[in-house]
């Protein structure tokens, strides 16, 4: 929370995150005392005080996940791909991945990593010097060119991992392969607030330029017992709507083709109907209709065209899958359309 005073002389106190709220509400509610672990999610208007830029406003949208009461990398990797999910529909998205070990593996990097900066302080941007002793993690964050050198040549945090959080990361990363996610490792990532343990994850979009945060998160094994509560480990994300249609809605292809559902036999008409349910709920396609005026192969045809279909599905005596820009058109099942698309 951070409270201040307007204009005309009020306090106003504002919310600029999720995370530290549900915390103490986990604990209120007597969610530390059912079967864990407890999954919450939440969506609302918060507030950031810094100067509006592009993507950026004083009030915005945020949809979050949390899982409160485990410790395993299965929890970290199924909201990183449930944040996957959510944005699939958004253009150039890339995910940026690391691990902060546990509270006192970083505090001893802070330690090294500040004495390290001090002797080239002299290299450093302003911003960076006059917070080194607050946190100068976030001197990785810096876009100054000579702090960026600087920090390329950094000691890093993942060659300081026990054994023990090095196993939890790896075990992670062996999680997001086998679902076939792709990321990148990068030592040089932080998170702007000290709470967090372990995993660390960054969703960023190509299309929003510098500033490119779509969405992130990761571990916080010690903020619920720091807020009052037993000790509680804990995994989240947060993402800011604003961010999340501006990236989705660029001008370019989102989540996938569009597929037209085309009926030339009136009994499969209901069967069209379901496909394209089906369709709809995948995260592989954008769009997915049919016909809702009884019109001829050759109108439901041309309407595909005028919907930008790519594919076309045509339920007759037996199911067609067309192709609509190159026109190739072969015989393929329900079951293999709907599959080829990620249902089944």
């Amino acid at each position: 929370m951070f409270t201040f005073d307007d204009k005309s002389g009020r306090s106003l106190t504002r919310r600029p995150e999720g995370t530290a709220s549900i915390c103490p509400s986990y604990v209120e509610h007597g969610m530390h005392k059912r079967a864990q672990p407890v999954k919450v999610w939440y969506w609302g208007p918060f507030f950031r005080h810094e100067a509006p830029q592009a993507g950026r406003f004083r009030q915005f949208s945020q949809v979050g996940a949390e899982v409160l009461g485990t410790d395993e990398p299965s929890a970290d990797a199924e909201l990183i791909l449930l944040l996957d999910e959510l944005l699939a529909g958004c253009s150039e998205v890339r995910l940026r991945l690391s691990s902060l070990g546990d509270a006192e593996t970083r505090g001893a990097y802070r330690t090294e990593l500040r004495d390290w900066l001090r002797a080239r302080e002299g290299e450093l941007s302003e911003p960076v010097r006059a917070r080194l002793d607050l946190n100068p993690l976030r001197a990785f964050d810096s876009d100054d060119p000579g702090t960026q050198a600087v920090m390329a040549e950094a000691p890093k945090l993942l060659d300081r991992l026990t054994d023990e959080d090095a196993a939890h990361f790896a075990e992670v990363r062996a999680l997001l392969d086998s679902a076939g996610l792709e990321y990148e490792v990068d030592p040089g990532l932080v998170r702007g607030l000290d709470y967090y343990t372990r995993t660390v994850f960054e969703f960023e979009s190509g299309v929003l330029g510098a500033q490119a945060a779509l969405g992130g998160g990761g571990r916080y094994d010690g903020l619920v017992e720091l807020l009052g509560g037993p000790p509680t480990p804990g995994v989240g994300w947060a993402a800011g709507i604003e961010r999340i249609l501006l990236a989705g809605y660029s001008g370019e292809s989102g989540g996938g083709p569009r597929v037209f559902v085309a009926v030339a036999s009136p009994v499969r008409r209901r069967e069209a109907f379901d496909v394209v349910r089906r369709l709809r709920g995948t995260v592989h396609v954008e769009a997915a209709d049919l016909d809702h005026t009884n019109r001829s192969m050759k109108g439901q045809l041309k309407q595909a065209d005028r919907l930008g279909a790519h594919y076309t599905v045509i339920l007759g005596e037996t199911t067609e899958f067309k192709d609509m820009r190159t026109g190739d058109q072969r015989e393929m099942a329900v079951a293999d359309v709907l599959k080829k698309f990620g249902d089944g």
